[in-house]
């Protein structure tokens, strides 16, 4: 296909016109039309996971990474998980038409800020089949219009997903294009997509920072950004009794997924020189002991020998592997001021016993996620209860940390008045 332009005018008039219709449906009908869905990918699972074993049987011949492989896969299993997803979004509180405040003037006007959709959303996102419904759930659920590129090792995936949600739609009397998938995975045809301001208000992409970089550069429509997930645990000087917590949280934070390729996984292990001493070489040979690489400085490498040399470069890493990097620190501020000077304003950790030094980290630490004694990895959709997430902001503007449906909403003003006259 050759007329780029003509083809995402298309696209993007047809969401345009649909988030026209989403914005006066009832919070029922939108709960129907979700549990329609989640119920035929239920019943379409055989067709599913056909359709992604030629995207499985594709990336193998092409030698994608085993990681990527399977993060790719659908089994019986992940489309149960899929359609549970859709269905837990359909039951949570409808967003649309919240009263986020509300009060009476002395002059008697009632002034209200309700919620309301965004319109069309713009999505990028790569190899996981999965986020094609969650994706859609959660524009539907907030009455959202949703363009969805998604990587085209999952195209034939993406494409039996996309059908299924389609039908399902018009079984329920919706719009099709309220859910539009991009059929293409030319890259030519992006920043055609990226210039149509006049149809979508904001472009989520979600992957790799060259992608994000590459979006935020040829978009002219709000882009929500989450270019790394540089995340940092502390270690406070105030862990006297937590041993076991300490060992096992950092341990977590690295490993619990294959490989550590995930954005809320620790990069960075900071340990006050107060506990260093008893905790840096058994957390160290902990996760050594789990296949991941130490770099460290040269306070690191005195109490724990088998670490590599850290570079300045390294603390500014998202390693996205089974490395991580080890600092020593004289204070909770030199901590707090090393998180806020190298990481990416996505998830950081204080373990201690110290409620004011945890107050302390909560307050300055400036990230969208701060997690005290608690893995990093728990920042995420569905462990904050929001059923599953779009992504997860690094902005300040408009959303932060994982993003759910009330998270695709904006507000406007509503005022009622009786012949008021100013």
């Amino acid at each position: 296909m050759e007329d780029w332009t003509a083809y995402v005018e298309q696209i993007g008039r047809a969401a345009r016109r649909a988030a026209g219709k989403l914005a006066t449906l009832s919070g029922n009908t939108r709960i129907q039309a979700l549990n329609r869905i989640a119920d035929a990918i239920s019943a379409q699972s055989d067709a599913l996971i056909q359709a992604n074993g030629a995207d499985v049987s594709a990336a193998q011949e092409a030698g994608l990474a085993p990681e990527l492989i399977e993060r790719l896969k659908l089994n019986p299993k992940r489309v149960a998980s899929m359609a549970q997803g859709v269905a837990q979004i359909a039951s949570q509180t409808d967003p649309v038409g919240q009263i986020i405040e509300g009060y009476v003037r002395p002059n008697g006007l009632r002034i209200e800020k309700m919620r309301v959709p965004l319109g069309v959303v713009l999505f990028f996102y790569e190899s996981r089949p999965n986020v094609t419904s969650d994706a859609a759930a959660l524009c539907l659920k907030s009455g959202n219009a949703i363009i969805l590129r998604g990587g085209k090792e999952a195209m034939n995936s993406n494409r039996a997903i996309a059908r299924i949600i389609s039908n399902a739609l018009r079984e329920a009397e919706i719009d099709p294009a309220s859910v539009q998938l991009v059929e293409s995975a030319d890259r030519a045809l992006v920043p055609h997509l990226l210039k149509l301001d006049r149809y979508i208000d904001l472009v989520i992409p979600r992957g790799g920072e060259s992608l994000i970089r590459a979006v935020v550069k040829d978009s002219t429509i709000p882009v929500l950004k989450h270019f790394t997930g540089n995340c940092h645990i502390y270690i406070d000087s105030q862990v006297n009794s937590m041993e076991d917590e300490v060992r096992r949280v950092c341990v977590n934070a690295k490993t619990s997924y294959p490989g550590g390729a995930v954005c809320n996984a620790v990069e960075h292990l900071l340990f006050h020189r107060d506990s260093a001493a008893r905790l840096l070489p058994l957390v160290c040979a902990d996760l050594a002991a789990k296949g991941v690489e130490i770099r460290g400085d040269e306070k690191t490498r005195a109490l724990y020998s088998q670490a590599k040399p850290a570079t300045e470069k390294d603390w500014d890493t998202e390693y996205l592997s089974f490395i991580v990097g080890v600092k020593v620190v004289d204070s909770i501020d030199e901590a707090i001021e090393h998180i806020n000077a190298h990481g990416s304003r996505h998830t950081d950790a204080i373990l201690t016993e110290s409620i004011a030094n945890a107050q302390t980290f909560v307050q300055r630490v400036d990230s969208a996620s701060v997690m005290v004694n608690a893995s990093t990895r728990f920042a995420d959709g569905g462990e904050y209860g929001l059923g599953a997430e779009i992504g997860i902001s690094t902005d300040k503007m408009h959303a932060r940390g994982p993003m759910g449906a009330a998270d695709l909403t904006t507000y406007k003003w509503v005022v009622r008045g009786q012949g008021h006259i100013r």
